[in-house]
């Protein structure tokens, strides 16, 4: 099973950043690059945490059982505010949604979640913690023309969806479908 932790987005804050999102396509449609870049719909809209990645059926549990009690991490206002890419320079092929509030709770629950699963296996990641809400994936790499009218339109479209309260993180598993990635709760994982 392929595993992921993640703090959602409240239903108001996705609405509203799908919304904002249908404004940087449409800012994008006229281009040619616009096809090749994949959206992620809007129920799928989250911040991870951690990323598993594929575990077996009994390496999984052990995660759940791991995360079964509270974080100390307290609860927190999260608000997101701005497009981004990564790689910040070079050729995009992650666009990203940012984080203005709530960086600093992410953080510590990303710590306290890689302290429980170390015992299981789980190594730190090699770089910093990079709070964001994955919105595009770009399939192909574009032209130097195509990465400027990107960042551009990235930079002037309105990406202010709200704010709302973090009560707890949400363990995932990851199902690929020929319609995109489905993604089901496996268990809540309260904030203090």
């Amino acid at each position: 099973m392929r595993l992921f932790v993640a703090a959602d987005p409240s239903a108001e804050v996705r609405r509203a950043a799908a919304s904002r999102l249908v404004e940087l396509k449409r800012t994008l449609e006229p281009h040619e690059f616009s096809g090749s870049i994949r959206w992620v719909p809007e129920e799928n809209l989250h911040l991870t945490v951690w990323f598993l990645g594929e575990v077996s059926e009994q390496r999984g549990l052990a995660v759940l059982e791991a995360l079964r009690p509270g974080l100390q991490t307290a609860a927190f206002e999260l608000k997101l505010s701005g497009f981004g890419a990564f790689p910040p320079g070079g050729c995009p092929r992650v666009l990203w949604l940012g984080v203005a509030a709530g960086l600093t709770q992410l953080a510590s629950a990303h710590a306290e979640v890689g302290k429980r699963l170390e015992p299981l296996g789980f190594a730190p990641e090699g770089r910093t913690y990079s709070a964001h809400v994955t919105v595009a994936r770009i399939r192909s790499p574009l032209a130097s023309k195509d990465r400027v009218v990107l960042r551009q339109a990235l930079q002037v479209t309105a990406a202010d969806p709200g704010a709302c309260r973090v009560e707890g993180l949400t363990v995932y598993r990851s199902r690929t479908t020929p319609k995109g990635a489905m993604y089901e709760p496996l268990q809540r994982v309260p904030l203090s």
